[in-house]
């Protein structure tokens, strides 16, 4: 049976789900992509921009913001983590793209990611390997419906229940066993979305754009 791959990036390294067609579920993690991508799999979905522009914002970016606001990160571009810091970055930016085209401090916190994941990426890859973000995949379970806010309670049982009822029923047992790994709870539970990402999903924003190295700039949900 084959296996989807969902992949999220943690303070120590990147935490993989898998799920199979006959409900079949685990998880691992490890610092770097390598050994987790080397696992079969029929498609895998990595919470993290595949395809980058070396100036302004991704298209598919800007769409994704549209629809669940502030939890898409704007400015990924394949020179960040040359900067020695963000105030250096975005005064660069600044200077050349105008006042405000900057980038986050969750989006400079996550540049070693970006390039963890542009230096694997291919365009023979992203056949089976694909870009995704969970707060997309959360919007599509619940049916447009907006949930609670990821960090609260009730928003954490609300993605948890979602993605139960799509066969991580192990799920719930495993928040409890990541315990020592640097693993975060939102870590794991995005990983998972994006493995059912990797199995169910149809759509996607963008896939028009291709960046300088034949990458599409697409979010898949």
């Amino acid at each position: 049976m084959p296996n989807y791959l969902g992949l999220d990036g943690f303070r120590f390294g990147w935490v993989a789900a898998w799920i199979d067609d006959r409900g079949q579920h685990g998880f691992d993690y490890a610092p770097g992509l390598a050994r987790l991508l080397a696992m079969p799999h029929a498609r895998a979905m990595i919470d993290m921009p595949i395809g980058l522009m070396p100036s302004g914002y991704r298209t598919c970016d800007l769409h994704a913001r549209e629809l669940i606001g502030p939890a898409v990160f704007l400015g990924a571009r394949r020179d960040l983590w040359t900067f020695p810091d963000m105030a250096a970055a975005n005064r660069h930016y600044w200077e050349r793209e105008g006042k405000g085209r900057g980038v986050s401090a969750q989006l400079w916190n996550i540049r070693d990611k970006i390039r963890d994941v542009d230096e694997i990426m291919t365009p023979a890859r992203q056949a089976t390997i694909g870009e995704a973000h969970p707060e997309l995949i959360f919007r599509n379970l619940a049916g447009g419906v907006r949930l609670a806010t990821k960090t609260s309670a009730e928003g954490r049982e609300q993605r948890i229940a979602l993605l139960v009822q799509r066969g991580f029923t192990r799920l719930p047992k495993w928040l409890t066993q990541r315990h020592g790994t640097g693993i975060g709870r939102d870590d794991l539970i995005d990983a998972c979305a994006c493995a059912v990402a990797a199995r169910d999903s149809t759509e996607r924003l963008g896939g028009d754009e291709i960046d300088p190295r034949g990458l599409r700039m697409e979010i898949n949900y």
